[in-house]
């Protein structure tokens, strides 16, 4: 009796762990096709230039918001920093949440796109600390289309550009005040147990590491060919 109630657990822990590692491989290439799909339509998209330019880039795929009143804010996704030389690191799993109090009512759920102009932006997220948007970095809407206007020009001195997609209705929405932490359990789950250091993965020296983390890193590259020295 006692071993078949352990090969039981052992087998319900292995299944928890694998079915664990299928959901954060889902959200890593849910992030690639949310990035893709916004960068498919150029007149809409993210200026390439800015990407060529960028020191790190967040990408949390369906970012839920609901409230009556009081909000709040979750999601899930990734961050891909480059190095000191200027390559890309593989993807380190996130957490976003968040909330707001106003005249706001309804569900809605979107694509968020970060992007950081400086390595500055993220050193708290490296440290493994927690980020507050808004506050320990500041945040702006971020231009669209091939080319970039003049008239955005102030959105250029913060330090974050951000984009969004939504499917849905929602009033009072509002990027400040999120907060950006690093999933340790989701990390440990995509990458194996035990985890990397953050700065490994980020830093893109790992030797092995799931196709899924390769795709996003290479979908990234492509867009960035141009690697700039860190700010």
């Amino acid at each position: 009796m006692k071993w078949m109630l352990t090969t039981c657990l052992i087998a319900t822990c292995f299944s928890t762990q694998v079915c664990a590692q299928i959901r954060e491989q889902e959200q890593v290439k849910e992030a690639g096709t949310v990035l893709a799909e916004i960068m498919r339509v150029p007149d809409k998209g993210i200026p390439t230039s800015l990407i060529q330019e960028a020191q790190a880039i967040m990408i949390f795929p369906n970012v839920v918001k609901a409230g009556f009143v009081v909000g709040g804010r979750h999601g899930k996704g990734v961050i891909l920093t480059r190095n000191e030389q200027g390559l890309w690191g593989f993807p380190v799993l996130l957490t976003i949440t968040g909330g707001s109090i106003g005249g706001q009512i309804g569900v809605q759920a979107t694509d968020l796109v970060l992007m950081f102009k400086t390595r500055r932006g993220v050193e708290n997220i490296l440290r493994g600390r927690q980020l507050t948007l808004g506050a320990d970095a500041s945040v702006s809407a971020g231009p669209v289309g091939r080319t970039i206007a003049a008239g955005t020009d102030t959105s250029f001195r913060t330090e974050i550009l951000s984009w969004s997609r939504s499917r849905g209705l929602f009033a009072g929405v509002a990027l400040d005040g999120s907060k950006v932490k690093i999933d340790h359990s989701a990390n440990s789950a995509f990458y194996g147990n035990p985890v990397p250091p953050t700065e490994v993965i980020l830093n893109g020296q790992l030797p092995t590491f799931p196709a899924a983390a390769n795709d996003l890193r290479n979908q990234i590259i492509q867009l960035s060919p141009l690697p700039p020295p860190a700010k």
